[in-house]
């Protein structure tokens, strides 16, 4: 396979997995605001902290209202991280490969960037926003379920599963530390408990985890548990984790590279190693946050050494054989 072809299968993957998470995570930030009481603060902002664009969003945008911070996270052709601009960017990497990945994906994914074009400017009302992020994730659902159950196990499929991975560790990490930074420590009263619940069950939603955490732990959402779940648990395909696992079972069956090993590795040790109650009971606010952007600098090593080993390397030589055909 050539290198371009494995980087777009790769990439396609990641904005999938990317498109997916966002539609969810700005969905669930609007039932969040119904259910907690008018005197508890939720910031449309923190989505935008989330997406790591929030310079970006104070240059171009007057306050972070919800119908703001909707239409920037959706619609906004100018935002990289817009749903629509992830949408165009996995349109063109599968334009690219679309002799490798089933045809039927070219048409649904089509159908949603649309979609997305044609109602994205509406999203100030929230009816409108709904149903539209709903049809989303369940297009982007279709599709991954058309990818797994299609697609042979060769090359293509091992870059693809490697990016959707990558990209689910990568977005997990970042709505947990954005949605954590405003929660209701864990040592406040009790009368507080009830709202310090809702937070923590807006967490594992933005994920589609809730489900899955109250089958396994039958008992209350706390903290400690939920920041457990979505970064330790070995079974849930959105935990970091799992996420890390699902690369550790690719690699083997791409060209070997220690480094993409070591770094990879080494992600699997820091999350491993993260001590979820100390960092939830630490005095110190920030501890969390530091131990997650650790993770995310560690997850962004491991996509280093996939572009370095898979993607630039191949590109070069491929640059030398043609300045060599050229000269002959």
């Amino acid at each position: 396979m050539l290198s371009r072809t494995a980087e777009n299968i790769y990439w396609f993957g990641r904005y999938l997995q990317r498109a997916e998470n966002t539609a969810r995570l700005v969905n669930v930030q609007a039932y969040l605001s119904l259910d907690l009481p008018r005197r508890v603060p939720l910031s449309w902002g923190s989505l935008v902290d989330i997406l790591g664009a929030g310079e970006l969003f104070a240059g171009r945008y007057d306050s972070p209202g919800e119908a703001e911070v909707a239409h920037f996270i959706i619609a906004d052709e100018r935002f990289t991280g817009s749903l629509r601009s992830t949408l165009d960017a996995a349109r063109e990497n599968l334009r690219a490969t679309r002799e490798t990945l089933p045809s039927d994906i070219w048409e649904k994914l089509n159908e949603l960037h649309a979609m997305v074009t044609a109602r994205g400017q509406s999203v100030a009302y929230r009816r409108v926003r709904t149903d539209l992020l709903r049809e989303v994730i369940e297009g982007c659902l279709t599709i991954m379920g058309m990818l797994v159950n299609n697609m042979s196990r060769g090359t293509g499929f091992q870059f693809l599963r490697l990016g959707m991975a990558l990209e689910q560790a990568d977005m997990t990490t970042r709505i947990v530390d954005a949605r954590s930074g405003g929660m209701v420590p864990d040592g406040e009263t009790d009368e507080l408990a009830p709202i310090r619940a809702t937070q923590w069950m807006s967490v594992l939603k933005s994920l589609h985890a809730y489900q899955m955490y109250r089958r396994q732990q039958r008992t209350r959402v706390t903290g400690p548990r939920a920041l457990a779940f979505l970064l330790h648990d070995p079974t849930f395909p959105r935990s970091v984790a799992f996420s890390l696992w699902s690369m550790q079972q690719t690699l083997p069956r791409l060209p070997e590279h220690p480094e993409l090993r070591q770094a990879l590795d080494a992600a699997v040790q820091l999350v491993a190693g993260a001590d979820v109650r100390a960092l939830l009971a630490d005095d110190d606010d920030s501890a969390l946050g530091r131990m997650l952007d650790d993770i995310q600098l560690a997850l962004g090593r491991v996509h280093e050494r996939v572009d370095a080993c898979f993607f630039q390397r191949q590109t070069q030589q491929q640059a030398l054989e043609n300045a060599e055909a050229t000269d002959a």
